[in-house]
C-alpha cells in the first residue's frame, strides 16, 4: 500500500482504531480490545430483545492469566441465557481511584457505546473484590449486584497496607490515616442503601484471604446496614481452585436473577 494510502486509512478510522489488539487467551471466545490505551474484554451473548439493553456481568480481575479456564463453566451458563461478559486489566490497582476510573471507562464503553445494561452484576474473584466493590461504592446506583469467589474486601488483610499504598499514592502512614475512605468493608453503607444484593463463597480455612478478615465483616456489616447478603461457606476449602467455586449453581443462579432485571 501506498504512503497515502496508509494516512488515508487513517483518517477514516476511529481515533484508537489502529492501535494493536490486546492478546488474550479467553475461556470463550470473544473481543478484545483496548479501553483507555488499557486491555478489556468482552465475551457477547445473543443479542437481547430490540429496544432492550443487553445484560452482562462484569468480572475482575482481568489481568493476564484472569478470567481463565477455571470460569468457563459458569460462563457457558451465563452466555447461554443471553448474559454478556466483559472486564478491563487496571493492573495491580487494588481498588485505588485510579484503577477506577479505567472502570469507569470500560463501563460508559459497554453502557453508552455498545448498548449494555446500565446496572450489571459485578464478579470479584480474589483481589477483583477490591477493584469491583471499591468502584460500586462509588456508583451504587450503576450496580444490579455483586457476587464474590473469595473476594478481597480489606486491604490491611491483603496485599497489606504497604503493598496496596503505591497503587494509591499514599505513603503507608497516608494510607493507614484514611484507610476507611478506600476499604470495602467500610464503604458498605452506599451499596446497603442502594438495595444492592450480595453473594458470597468464601471456604473457612482460606489463609491467602482469611474469611473472618474479608467476607465474614461484610457480611456481618452488611447485615447490620439493613442489606441483602448471602455468605456460603465451604468447610476444609481454601484460595483454591475447588470446582465447588466455579460450578457453583447458586453463584449462576444468583447472577441470572439479577443481570436480567
Amino acid at each position: 500500500m501506498k504512503p497515502f494510502s496508509h494516512l488515508l486509512l487513517a483518517l477514516l478510522l476511529p481515533i484508537g482504531a489502529l492501535a494493536a489488539a490486546p492478546e488474550k487467551k479467553l475461556p470463550l471466545p470473544g473481543e478484545l480490545f483496548l479501553v483507555a490505551d488499557q486491555p478489556a474484554f468482552l465475551i457477547s451473548a445473543p443479542a437481547a430483545p430490540a429496544g432492550k439493553p443487553k445484560p452482562w456481568v462484569w468480572y475482575a480481575p482481568t489481568l493476564p492469566p484472569y478470567p481463565s479456564d477455571a470460569e468457563k463453566w459458569m460462563f457457558e451458563k451465563w452466555i447461554a441465557a443471553g448474559i454478556a461478559i466483559a472486564g478491563i486489566d487496571a493492573g495491580e490497582s487494588y481498588g485505588s481511584p485510579a484503577g477506577r476510573k479505567l472502570f469507569t471507562r470500560l463501563y460508559l464503553e459497554l453502557v453508552q457505546s455498545r448498548g449494555y445494561s446500565s446496572r450489571p452484576v459485578l464478579l470479584g474473584r480474589s483481589r477483583g473484590g477490591l477493584q469491583l466493590l471499591n468502584w460500586a461504592a462509588d456508583n451504587p446506583d450503576k450496580v444490579a449486584a455483586f457476587a464474590g469467589i473469595y473476594p478481597v474486601c480489606n486491604l490491611a488483610s491483603y496485599p497489606s497496607l504497604a503493598k496496596a499504598a503505591p497503587a494509591y499514592g499514599l505513603t503507608v502512614e497516608q494510607l493507614t490515616a484514611t484507610l476507611t475512605q478506600h476499604n470495602p468493608i467500610d464503604r458498605l453503607a452506599p451499596l446497603a442503601a442502594a438495595r444492592v444484593p450480595l453473594f458470597v463463597l468464601h471456604g473457612d480455612a482460606d489463609k491467602i484471604v482469611p474469611l473472618a478478615l474479608n467476607s465474614q465483616i461484610v457480611r456481618d456489616r452488611y447485615l447490620a446496614l439493613g442489606g441483602d447478603v448471602t455468605l456460603i461457606i465451604p468447610s476444609g476449602q481454601g484460595h483454591n481452585m475447588w470446582p465447588g467455586f466455579f460450578e457453583s449453581t447458586e453463584l449462576v443462579e444468583f447472577v441470572l436473577a439479577h443481570a436480567r432485571r
